[in-house]
């Protein structure tokens, strides 16, 4: 046995309240190393009484990665509190009693010390991680409001442009605007959505509204107050939640703080609002850039205009928490996604995160981070991150043929291992955004690989979010690129169809995607993968082939699939997937 593999770590992502009463707890050993896992479990003050410590429950193996096994099992405790160890034998008979404070023989002379076993004290109801419901069964439509639709021309810049046609760039404006998004709800509605994300809506003078000037204000290209809450109530009365992006590591260089910087130096009321080495700010411009050199202030990237907020001020964090706060309670938004929120302080995103709760209890909190993300995750910061690290692992394997299939289910293994079951639930998965190429463009106007890859994604653990545009086949490269104008005319129905399809699909059976448990069967060699999906009752099954055509057998009602002959088993060609539904 490996002893080295083994790991177990108390109130963290292997040990934690899934529910108010019941507890989930995880293992680590090292692949293919382990027959069998057993708890040993019961009340720490009942240890001598009821010696539960000669009893096991046998715990099951859910999750495999390409160096490590995971055991689960959830328990409950009458008195809400539990002391814990593991006894983990090898395919040898050999067993061991892993402990607290490390691992020893299996025997009772050691089984009967009760200093060794790991504590959860007593079940705090109001320490475990908590989730809004509702984020499980939304699918999500991210909107860039420039480039939407222009529902009211009146408000369009100076410098506006025929709808589509130029391709966009940092600096050229559409016309787009929040009556456009009004106007379009039937639309989205039709099309299955319940959750908007809307980039930056507040005054900034870029098309990309990043660059704050004023967080109070709607940016008047884009309309005002009064026709934010009409979408917001209109969003509502059709069952669409609506979440809006907030700047709060960075300000634009065009707002009255930087302003007074500029005007007044370190004498500034607001000098201390930024993160500035020397007086007065200077940098020197890159041509053809957005970004410059010999910056003495910190900035967003290396970008002069976006001045890096100081957010262990508490002006600003007052400045900041209050503005939170007020979106919430004067407009009833639901959701704030989080720009760059890797790179602002922990102390205030847990006060952003008590700050915001009492406000809406169920409002969703989302953080921008790319990589693993553990500690905004422990339940007093963010409910989950746009989860691009997880699906990097999909589009390797199926765009960009870096990765076998097992590599990246290991890999998408891996990343649900590191968070609670309550953030993987909720977690945001996309495929594109405004800061990537768009994935029809990655996957080079291939609509059936599309197709496959955002099936794939729907099937996931955590809530999908289609980029305007990618239901009717729009294509785009990196920003700026990607941030084309919607396609009304001329859409490939087709797509939309099955986009439409897709997403019915996946709210009819959102509890068995969301919480299901997940078992992986794959041959690397013909590409072709099958989960299989259960909750309570009921049990969905996804076969994908991304190999030369092969033959399967049925396992149940078809659902939805593509590229597929049904007969007495289906044939399923490159790019065919099928979705079965098994009998009860």
């Amino acid at each position: 046995m490996n002893n080295a593999g083994i790991y177990h770590r108390p109130e963290s992502e292997f040990a934690f309240l899934y529910t108010k009463d019941r507890l989930r707890i995880r293992i680590q050993t090292s692949r293919d190393d382990t027959k069998s896992v057993g708890l040993i479990s019961g009340d720490f003050y009942l240890f001598a009484e009821e010696k539960w410590y000669q009893k096991q429950q046998l715990m099951h193996k859910t999750y495999t990665t390409d160096t490590h096994d995971y055991w689960e099992i959830e328990v409950t405790a009458p008195h809400r509190r539990l002391a814990y160890a593991f006894c983990v034998t090898d395919f040898s008979g050999t067993e061991i009693f892993y402990t607290d404070q490390g691992i020893f023989k299996y025997e009772e002379k050691f089984l009967t010390r009760d200093y060794l076993y790991f504590r959860l004290p007593y079940f705090q109801e109001i320490d475990r991680f908590k989730v809004p419901d509702w984020v499980a069964k939304t699918v999500w439509y991210q909107i860039f409001p420039e480039r939407f639709y222009n529902g009211d021309p009146t408000n369009d810049p100076t410098d506006v442009l025929a709808w589509g046609s130029e391709r966009p760039t940092r600096e050229n404006f559409f016309g787009g605007d929040l009556q456009g998004v009004i106007d379009q709800l039937d639309y989205l509605e039709d099309l299955g959505i319940n959750g908007l994300y809307l980039c930056p809506i507040f005054t900034a003078p870029s098309n990309h509204k990043y660059d704050t000037v004023d967080y109070y204000e709607i940016d008047p290209h884009f309309g005002d107050k009064q026709v934010f809450r009409k979408l917001v109530e209109k969003a509502h009365e059709r069952g669409i939640r609506v979440m809006l992006d907030a700047v709060f590591n960075h300000l634009g260089a065009s707002s009255h703080q930087w302003q007074d910087v500029i005007l007044h130096g370190k004498a500034s009321l607001y000098a201390d609002w930024f993160h500035i080495d020397s007086f007065p700010p200077r940098y020197t411009a890159i041509p053809d850039s957005e970004n410059a050199k010999d910056l003495n202030y910190a900035t967003f990237n290396f970008n002069p205009h976006m001045p890096k907020l100081n957010t262990a001020n508490p002006e600003v964090q007052n400045y900041l928490l209050e503005i939170a706060t007020y979106w919430i309670r004067e407009f009833d938004i639901d959701g704030w996604r989080l720009d760059v929120a890797n790179e602002v302080d922990h102390h205030f995103w847990k006060k952003f995160h008590d700050t915001v709760l009492r406000q809406k209890e169920d409002v969703y909190i989302l953080g921008e981070i790319w990589h693993s993300s553990q500690r905004w995750l422990q339940g007093d910061e963010f409910h989950a991150v746009m989860n691009y690290a997880f699906t990097d692992r999909i589009k390797a394997f199926f765009v960009e043929q870096s990765l076998s299939l097992s590599q990246m289910i290991f890999g998408m293994n891996r990343q649900q291992l590191l968070y609670r079951d309550q953030t993987n639930e909720v977690s945001f998965n996309l495929l594109d955004s405004h800061d990537t190429p768009r994935i029809l463009t990655l996957c080079q106007g291939n609509k059936a690989l599309l197709k496959a890859l955002l099936t794939f994604m729907f099937i996931q653990k955590g809530t999908p979010c289609i980029y305007y545009g990618t239901e009717v086949g729009m294509e785009g490269g990196m920003d700026p690129d990607c941030r084309r104008c919607m396609i009304w005319e001329g859409q490939d129905e087709e797509l939309r169809g099955f986009v439409k399809q897709l997403i019915a699909v996946r709210k009819q059976f959102f509890e068995v995607f969301s919480y299901g448990n997940m078992l992986w069967h794959y041959d690397d060699d013909k590409k072709i993968v099958s989960l299989t999906r259960n909750y309570k009752e009921k049990t969905v099954i996804a076969t994908f082939n991304e190999g030369d055509p092969i033959e399967i057998k049925k396992a149940g009602q078809c659902l939805f699939g593509q590229n597929y002959h049904e007969n007495a088993t289906y044939q399923l060609l490159q790019h065919g997937f099928v979705i079965e539904e098994l009998a009860k």
